[in-house]
């Protein structure tokens, strides 16, 4: 009599995590599959059963991610202790495995706008703004964690139109931070240049985190409940004019406004005063109306698919994940020129860009940018192995000495960051999540951990849960 065939399952189990409950958001242990070269997670609900949810249209670049971790850098200072587990300890405390590579503060919860997508849930009705001692105590907060923080991004609502703004920008600028961001919807820079002027006034260091998501009509009244193409532009130029460092952040929903990808960058390069473009996929937090996890989710591997598809500037192996936290953060840098852009990322061997400590750079080929990059980095010949350098390089913002008329506006830079949601949550990735928020109490907890648990209270729900 003949055996029974064994059947094989129809994908690989690659590993395994703690995510969420789609429906409870408990912590529930996930399968890490990947099937048809893509990755999922199957997630197995004690009370809501199993839930499966795409994470990576590209188990390649998936795969690569795990090649780019290295040893986290941690804070100086922790502002909670461990007592329930990650993420209801935040933070930070000492369980994280990541510092702030770049912190923001909200100093207004108004906003002069009413995004769909606003994971704020920012709107005109919310009058709340912190006072100018109250945002100087969570400078002092970040520093003391910090010693000398990398960026420091001012957000709300829209931290334009507290009445206050001005004040709390020059405050930061006495503060130990290399590098100032202000995160804006760009209406009042559109409209006010006399206040133009005085952001200018913030230079160096300082920059503009500009919101543009699309251009086109339909996809920006979809991402922001009206069309603000014109104030975009007007923004932009404003900007221009002024000599302001700015970065285009652009929020990419599926079926919204992903085929715009490679425009977007084309329209940033026309810009002198634009240092890069940051993407973000939609993440399912604040008001985030009319959301379907399968009709509306873009995954970070979609992205980077579409930059070097959709654009000439930089090709597949260019856009390498980001070592602090691979998963979540892809990134590729080029030398500008004008509208010109040579990539370097791709010509430094992999092993030297996890370690940060290259032996060589692969320069051979192209003697003219070998000697670009030494004057970039302000080296000798014989020094493309410093390790603090290729440090700078590889950090969400590089420190770029002025040398041979080459400064921080020789550099085009493109980001892609994925935060987590209730659907591609993953408690590794969370633990080493850069980027955070500073909160009134002076706490710092990572921005997906804020917009998920604690921005709405629910951190006190799963405490008593997890307590019994």
């Amino acid at each position: 009599m003949p055996f029974e065939q064994r059947k094989q399952t129809p994908y690989v189990f690659y590993g395994q995590t703690t995510s969420l409950c789609e429906e409870c958001l408990a912590l529930v242990p996930a399968k890490i599959l990947i099937e048809e070269g893509e990755v999922y997670y199957q997630k197995r609900c004690p009370a809501h059963g199993v839930q499966k949810t795409r994470v990576s249209s590209d188990a390649g670049y998936f795969k690569w991610c795990k090649d780019f971790q290295k040893p986290g850098d941690r804070p100086l200072d922790y502002q909670t202790r461990t007592e329930y587990g990650c993420p209801l300890d935040c933070g930070l405390c000492p369980d994280h495995e990541q510092h702030s590579c770049l912190a923001l503060i909200e100093i207004n919860e108004e906003c002069n706008l009413e995004c769909p997508v606003c994971f704020a849930e920012s709107s005109p009705m919310r009058k709340k703004h912190l006072s100018l001692d109250k945002v100087g105590f969570m400078m002092d907060a970040l520093v003391k964690s910090e010693g000398e923080p990398d960026i420091l991004q001012i957000s709300g609502g829209e931290p334009t139109i507290h009445p206050q703004i001005v004040d709390i920008l020059k405050l930061a600028k006495t503060k130990p931070i290399r590098h100032l961001m202000i995160n804006t919807n760009g209406v009042r820079i559109a409209s006010d240049k006399e206040f133009v002027k005085q952001l200018a006034a913030l230079r160096p260091g300082f920059e503009v985190y500009l919101q543009f998501d699309s251009m086109k009509k339909e996809a920006l009244e979809n991402l922001r409940g009206v069309d603000l193409r014109n104030v975009r532009k007007k923004a932009l130029d404003n900007l221009e004019e002024a000599g302001i460092s700015t970065t285009p952040v652009v929020t990419v929903k599926k079926g919204v406004n992903e085929d715009e990808v490679g425009a977007i960058i084309d329209h940033a390069l026309s810009y002198r005063c634009v240092r890069g473009v940051t993407f973000q996929p939609v993440q399912d937090a604040g008001r985030n109306e009319g959301f379907d996890k399968n009709r509306d989710r873009v995954l970070l591997s979609d992205i980077r698919r579409g930059i070097y598809e959709q654009s000439s500037v930089f090709k597949a192996p260019d856009i390498i994940p980001l070592p602090c936290n691979p998963e979540t953060i892809s990134i590729a840098y080029g030398i500008r020129d004008g509208r010109k852009v040579t990539p370097i990322t791709s010509l430094i061997p992999q092993h030297d860009l996890v370690a940060a400590v290259p032996n060589a750079v692969s320069f051979e080929k192209n003697r003219e940018l070998k000697q670009r990059v030494i004057d970039l980095f302000s080296l000798s010949s014989g020094d493309l192995n410093t390790a603090e350098r290729m440090q700078s390089l590889l950090c969400c913002l590089p420190e770029i000495p002025v040398l041979k008329n080459m400064s921080y506006e020789n550099v085009f830079r493109v980001t892609i960051v994925q935060f987590m949601d209730r659907f591609n949550f993953c408690l590794a990735n969370i633990k080493r999540s850069c980027i955070h928020f500073v909160t009134p109490h002076g706490q710092i907890i990572p921005f997906e951990n804020y917009n998920m648990f604690y921005r709405n209270g629910l951190v006190e729900e799963m405490r008593r849960r997890k307590a019994g």
